[in-house]
């Protein structure tokens, strides 16, 4: 029989809970061992967050090129060199992928194994011809692009977000399915490298999780770059003719049509990577949808077995992730009592400008039946926005008439993405927003506008 290693605690994964985990328990004097069978860093790093936003920055660098002559810089032609934009994303992921790597390698009382780990039993995985054994496992494996069951699609070539960060040429014609945060975030991108895009999105409203003012001031913010979208359309098929363009089949209010592009990306959203973890080995339940099901402090159903990061389903972003393995850390190693459901949903779409989000959206206030106060108040009132002549967009916040604390607020505009954070932590603190209508911003920021965003609140209607 093969010998069984053992450690205090084993970890599936390197993306951005398992790294940070694997610290703080070998700090504490465990042994640790943590298993990745692909890339070091998870999807942040390799086909996510930094690669992405390194492309939107080159992307903002050339519409900012092109709008150069209104801030009285005459620079000419605008070009754009997609090796040399890929390459820059692709020095960021490797840098930073390394980076992991290497701060694992060098942890003391951690152990890294290549491979793909699977489990045999509550406490004992394998690995190939190795077997480990833990009372502690965590598991955070992350997710992928979900590929649709669309009639033709295996015969088509098609890019997802993993391997459309490694293009380096611009599309003629970029056709994205799926009208959300990945989709649209790749739509205005590659429309200011150049190419024609168009979105079809199967819903009425793009970036439907948002409420609809937010979903049109997006749409239009797009669309005046030239993005074409197809929203309430369905995809039917797909093809590629003899020419070797890809033709899509769509279907709306009933009647059908065809678009012709030369690249196609499957946008429609992500699936978590579990279901070749043998966790029915493990007794570990999920999700229809392949999700790791958790309690509130992130535990399985099985003792001794936790699930962190998206593929427990309580969270899709790099910080839920850290803050999956926050939780984790201090319930496990300084006797706290963290929970999930602490946690305030907080979010940023990357498009430009960008939108920060946190808390509830006004449909999902209103549904909880409180009475609401609702201000909004538009980008060309801030003074950091005229200056630099980016004015698109407005500042919302929602708040309970009785209990005067903040419930949500979105930031559509120009730093958006940064200044949301004067509300996420005013919630945090679980003051009253009259707190934040006597701070004192500084001048110009975006912020300095929140205190004004606070004094408008009324009753909605």
């Amino acid at each position: 029989m093969d010998r069984t290693e053992s450690f205090d605690a084993l970890i599936i994964g390197a993306g951005q809970a398992g790294p940070p985990l694997a610290e703080r328990l070998t700090a504490a004097g465990h042994s640790v061992c943590l298993f990745e069978r692909k890339l070091f860093g998870g999807t942040c790093v390799n086909t996510g967050c930094m690669p992405t936003k390194t492309l939107v920055a080159s992307a903002y660098a050339a519409q900012l090129a092109r709008r150069a002559a209104q801030y009285g810089v005459d620079i000419g032609a605008v070009r754009i060199d997609m090796h040399i934009v890929r390459q820059r994303a692709a020095t960021v992921t490797l840098n930073a992928r390394h980076g992991v790597e290497q701060w694992l390698q060098q942890m003391p009382r951690c152990t890294v194994v290549r491979g793909q780990a699977r489990f045999e039993s509550a406490t004992q995985l394998r690995v190939a011809e190795r077997a480990f054994s833990a009372p502690r496992i965590f598991i955070n494996v992350g997710s992928r692009a979900i590929v649709p069951d669309i009639p033709g699609i295996e015969g088509v070539p098609y890019l997802t977000n993993s391997s459309i960060v490694e293009l380096d040429r611009v599309p003629q014609h970029l056709i994205i399915l799926g009208g959300s945060y990945i989709g649209l975030e790749f739509a205005q991108m590659y429309r200011r490298f150049g190419s024609e895009v168009t979105v079809i999105e199967r819903s009425a409203v793009v970036a439907t999780r948002e409420d609809p003012d937010v979903s049109q001031a997006i749409r239009e913010i797009l669309e005046a770059e030239g993005v074409k979208i197809h929203t309430g359309t369905a995809v039917v098929g797909v093809a590629r003719n003899a020419e070797g363009a890809i033709t899509v089949r769509l279907r709306s209010a009933g009647v059908e049509s065809e678009i012709s592009g030369t690249d196609l990306l499957l946008a429609t959203g992500r699936r978590p990577n579990t279901d070749d973890l043998g966790l029915a080995a493990a007794g570990v339940h999920c999700s229809a949808s392949g999700h790791i099901q958790v309690d509130d402090a992130l535990s399985t159903n099985v003792a001794g077995i936790w699930a962190l990061g998206e593929c427990n389903g309580r969270g899709a972003f790099t910080h839920t992730a850290y803050n999956d393995f926050e939780i984790v850390a201090a319930n496990l190693l300084d006797a706290a009592d963290r929970k999930v459901s602490a946690r305030i949903p907080a979010y940023a779409l990357y498009i430009d400008p960008p939108l920060g989000r946190v808390g509830m959206t006004q449909t999902e206030a209103a549904r909880s039946g409180r009475p609401l106060l609702v201000s909004t108040r538009p980008m060309t009132r801030v003074g950091r926005a005229v200056e630099k002549n980016e004015t698109l967009g407005f500042m919302k916040i929602i708040a309970d008439a009785h209990t005067q604390r903040i419930l949500g607020a979105a930031i559509l505009g120009v730093n958006g993405d940064e200044a949301i954070h004067g509300v996420l932590d005013l919630m945090n603190a679980d003051q009253p927003y009259t707190t934040l209508q006597w701070a004192v911003p500084i001048h110009p920021t975006v912020s300095e506008l929140l205190p004004t965003l606070v004094k408008g609140l009324r009753p909605p209607g």
